[in-house]
This record gives C-alpha cells, sequence and structure tokens, in this order.
C-alpha cells in the first residue's frame, strides 16, 4: 500500500491526531500532531504507523533514557499490530535498526569519560555514575545531540557536572 493510500487511512482511523507533512518523522504530543516526510518506500509507511503507535500508547515524555528505549520498543510492537489493519507487515530488521540507532545513543552515554567504564544513568536522576571511578557526567536531553560529556573526577565523593552543548 502506498504511502497516500496509508495516510488516508490513518487520517480516517485516528481522527483525533492531524497528520502533518514535515521533515521529519515524529509525534508532538503538545499539539497531537504526526509529522511526516511523504516517502515512497516501504520505511515510509513503516514510519507513519510507528508515529501513530506513539499517540496511540499516549507516549507523552520521558525521565530517563531507558525509558525513551522502553517507549521505542512499545511503539514499534504496537506499530505492527496496527499495520496489520492495513495489511502491512513492517519488516523485522527494519525495526531493529531503528531501536539500533536509540542503543547506540544509550551505549555512548553510559560511557564514563574518565576511565571508559559503562555505567547507568542514576535513578531519578539526570545524570550518570561511575561505577569504577565514581565520576558523575549529565548529558543533553535530547537524543539528537552528540553525547558530549563534561565531568570531574572525584576521588572521595561524586561531584555533578552538567554538559554544555
Amino acid at each position: 500500500m502506498s504511502m497516500e493510500k496509508v495516510l488516508k487511512r490513518l487520517q480516517k482511523d485516528y481522527p483525533e491526531l492531524q497528520y502533518e507533512e514535515g521533515e521529519s518523522f515524529c509525534w508532538s504530543p503538545q499539539s497531537k500532531q504526526i509529522f511526516y516526510i511523504l516517502e515512497q518506500s516501504p520505511c515510509g509507511s513503516w514510519a507513519i504507523l510507528h508515529e501513530t503507535a506513539h499517540a496511540v500508547l499516549g507516549h507523552t515524555k520521558y525521565s530517563l533514557d531507558f525509558e525513551l528505549l522502553q517507549m521505542e520498543v512499545a511503539a514499534w510492537e504496537a506499530a505492527k499490530e496496527i499495520a496489520k489493519n492495513y495489511d502491512i507487515t513492517i519488516d523485522e530488521d527494519h525495526i531493529q535498526d531503528c531501536l539500533d540507532s536509540y542503543r547506540d545513543w544509550l551505549y555512548k552515554r553510559s560511557i564514563c569519560p574518565s576511565c571508559g567504564n559503562k555505567s547507568v544513568q542514576q535513578d531519578d536522576q539526570p545524570r550518570y555514575q561511575c561505577f569504577n571511578c565514581r565520576s558523575t557526567w549529565s548529558v543533553a536531553s535530547s537524543r539528537f545531540c552528540r553525547p558530549y560529556r563534561q565531568f570531574k573526577l572525584q576521588k572521595k565523593s561524586p561531584t555533578v557536572i552538567t554538559v554544555s552543548d
């Protein structure tokens, strides 16, 4: 099914959502708009189904980096279900490639700038702390920012440092 046909069906099936041509595929919970690029490849249809799934699932924001990855997985699972109504099968390799971009983003953010150890984001905190050297670092909240980090090595107690992009 062409992207145009998928779009028309989605607009009919989800009248509460606004579909707007834009520069990228994304869901805006504030305006209840799904932005899309009119693409002729199957990827365009898959992407607009994925963004529709974010809307249907009520995805609005995330606090921790790992929550974003969980939301992306859930949106792809929901997109596969929505796609069945349109006789579309979303390629699993495509889904994993998309999820890999989030996994790579998360991995890069988790690398300690001091010793290179991998760490996890602190619970309910917008920062990471190294298990090995106890350095702490903050990263930009946007997924689209390169993972620049500023940090300060602390021998006794960690210090929070905010990243400036």
